[in-house]
């Protein structure tokens, strides 16, 4: 296999063939997503780094890759000796993507991308960055099919199967008609849907295309009248297509949607959604002079993100689910280290899967787990790889994060471990990360806040000590999909207005570079708390029923009603949990949940 440093002459090469002076590569695909087949991971490929939220720009001389704060150690790390400059994105001093083109790049230069795999607004964005030094954005996607030639690999294409109204509580008829009237609302008469996970939702379409998330490669178009749905006929069985049929949902070859677009020939007032529609298929549809364009945001995206009763139902069974397999693992640990068992981080995904994959409703992890032995820890995304993984010992912490997808719903759980004598610095981080969540957890807000104010609550036990953390607290996790949704989310600037259904994780942090790393998640659901005079309040149910290690808290520090919270949501694990587990795993549970 070539070296990065050889990919990246030989697309230098092609560069310079093509008159292009820099070309960018985002982590996306056609769809926009965060997670995407292999077939698309460009960035990888010339980089030689897998990670969400980046950007690789090359020129003939330089290249920089752009990572959020998640994977700044990382991305330092795996980059060393590539020829690629590690940049650290909203770090003070870096320059931004559109800051450092503008330096590199000039009059009559070519900036070269794949508008396939370009989102329209990131196109547009690049597009006033070269204008104003007087060069231009061109479609060039036949540079990185050159250079990544055979070795690429193929479209996926796995079975394509549909989620039973019993897990999504709503036929894709009914979906449909719900779209339809949001269309109305707009004065829409059609609508381009490109996001993998609004396609799911919308006609409870399943698959196997993206690793670790249950999404078929697909679009998708709705008018008035009808559906169709691009993707390969050949992957469907009958009884699908019998229920695509009963929704009006016709099928077409996945690489239609361009020609379909440019035939139509009815006057359509069609919706789209400039974040996730990409600048190939957006020329396509402003080539046709049947279309007046409306541009707002996918309505399909609030609409999934408000679980209706059935999904909240069974995304509770799912947690059940889950909270079994962890207690298992959590007791193989323990036997693992009192025994001074050979134990490797690894390991950990073993006996995780191990457990999960032995419920009858599980489909696949949610992501692949990051386990995390001491200053790992402080990597916000590390990846324990066969050959380079830390061996476990008996001191410090050991951070576990997981999750996985049933048919009944998607998990993701944080815990950190003590496998050992803890110092009391680490108690500390592990105290002050625990007061977050705990925070969070318990608050009470008046209709109305969003998830930037609320993410405000969990820093403050660490911004009191000037501590921060370069993510957001807490993310949407979709209903038998992707692991983190949109658009709810807690963190800083999030505008989005916290509505009851709404599921989120909690899930604060303190991350020291070689010293310590500390998470602790669950994932939480926005419920109704009370009306009075002053108006309608909401606040945060855990669903996660997973015991918190408090051997490593420094009691002192918690307030009493943090105690009192953490007492309460112990004596709910152990109440839901007790009926589900054998005796010696519930002695070993009534332990774990004893209050403080």
């Amino acid at each position: 296999m070539k070296s990065v440093k050889e990919r990246l002459s030989a697309l230098r090469a092609a560069m310079a063939q093509a008159n292009c002076d820099a070309y960018i590569m985002p982590t996306s695909d056609p769809h926009a997503s965060e997670y995407v087949p292999a077939h698309f991971t460009t960035w990888e490929y010339f980089s030689g780094f897998y990670c969400e939220n980046a950007n690789l720009v090359v020129t003939a001389d330089e290249a920089a890759m752009w990572v959020d704060g998640r994977f700044f150690g990382a991305a330092d790390t795996a980059l060393q000796g590539t020829g690629i400059e590690s940049m650290h994105m909203g770090v003070k001093g870096v320059p931004t993507v559109d800051a450092w083109l503008k330096e590199h790049l000039g009059k009559g230069k070519v900036l070269g991308c794949c508008a396939q795999t370009m989102p329209l607004s990131q196109s547009r964005k690049l597009e006033k960055t070269c204008e104003s030094v007087g060069a231009s954005l061109q479609d060039l996607p036949q540079i990185i099919d050159d250079v990544w030639g055979e070795d690429r690999p193929a479209l996926p294409a796995t079975p394509v199967w549909t989620l039973d109204v019993k897990y999504s509580g709503r036929t894709a008829k009914e979906k449909l008609a719900i779209l339809r009237g949001k269309l109305a609302e707009k004065t829409c008469t059609a609508m381009v849907i490109t996001r993998l996970d609004s396609i799911a939702w919308l006609l409870n379409l399943r698959a196997s295309d993206v690793e670790d998330t249950p999404y078929a490669l697909a679009f998708c178009y709705v008018d008035e009248e009808h559906a169709v749905l691009f993707l390969d006929e050949s992957r469907v069985p009958q009884s699908v297509k019998e229920e695509l049929g009963r929704a009006k949902v016709e099928l077409r070859a996945y690489e239609a949607m361009p020609s379909y677009l440019a035939a139509v020939q009815k006057d359509e007032t069609v919706l789209i959604d400039a974040e996730s529609l990409n600048a190939s298929l957006y020329h396509a549809v402003c080539g046709n002079p049947h279309y007046t364009v409306v541009e707002a945001d996918d309505p399909i995206v609030m609409l999934k993100a408000i679980k209706n009763d059935t999904e909240l139902s069974c995304t509770r069974q799912a947690h059940l689910n889950d909270a079994v397999a962890m207690v298992r693992f959590q007791m193989e640990l323990e036997e693992c280290l009192k025994n001074k068992k050979s134990l490797r981080e690894t390991d950990i995904d073993t006996i995780l899967h191990k457990y999960r994959s032995s419920n009858e409703n599980f489909l696949t992890e949610s992501f692949p787990t990051i386990a995390a032995y001491g200053a790992n820890a402080a990597m916000m995304h590390y990846a324990p790889k066969v050959g380079s993984d830390a061996a476990i010992e008996n001191k410090g912490f050991l951070l576990v994060d997981s999750g996985a997808t049933y048919y009944d719903g998607t998990t993701d759980i944080t815990r950190t471990y003590p496998v050992g004598e803890v110092s009391e610095e680490e108690k500390l981080a592990y105290t002050r990360v625990l007061r977050a969540h705990i925070d969070i957890a318990m608050a009470v807000w008046l209709e109305g806040a969003t998830g930037g104010e609320l993410d405000m609550i969990a820093r403050q036990p660490l911004w009191r000590h000037m501590i921060d953390y370069r993510c957001g607290t807490g993310h949407g996790v979709a209903h038998v999909g992707t692991v983190h949704e949109d658009p709810q989310q807690i963190r800083p600037h999030n505008k989005i207005v916290f509505e009851p259904g709404m599921v989120i994780t909690d899930e604060p942090g303190i991350y020291e570079e070689g010293i310590v790393g500390v998470r602790i998640e669950n994932e939480l659901l926005c419920t109704q708390a009370g009306e009075n005079q002053y108006g309608k309040f909401l606040r945060f149910e855990p669903i996660t029923y997973v015991p918190i290690a408090v051997s490593c808290v420094l009691l002192d520090e918690l307030t009493r009603e943090e105690k009192a919270w953490l007492n309460e949501y112990h004596a709910q694990v152990l109440e839901k949990l007790s009926l589900l587990l054998r005796e010696e795993e519930c002695a070993w549970l009534r332990e774990k949940c004893a209050a403080i």
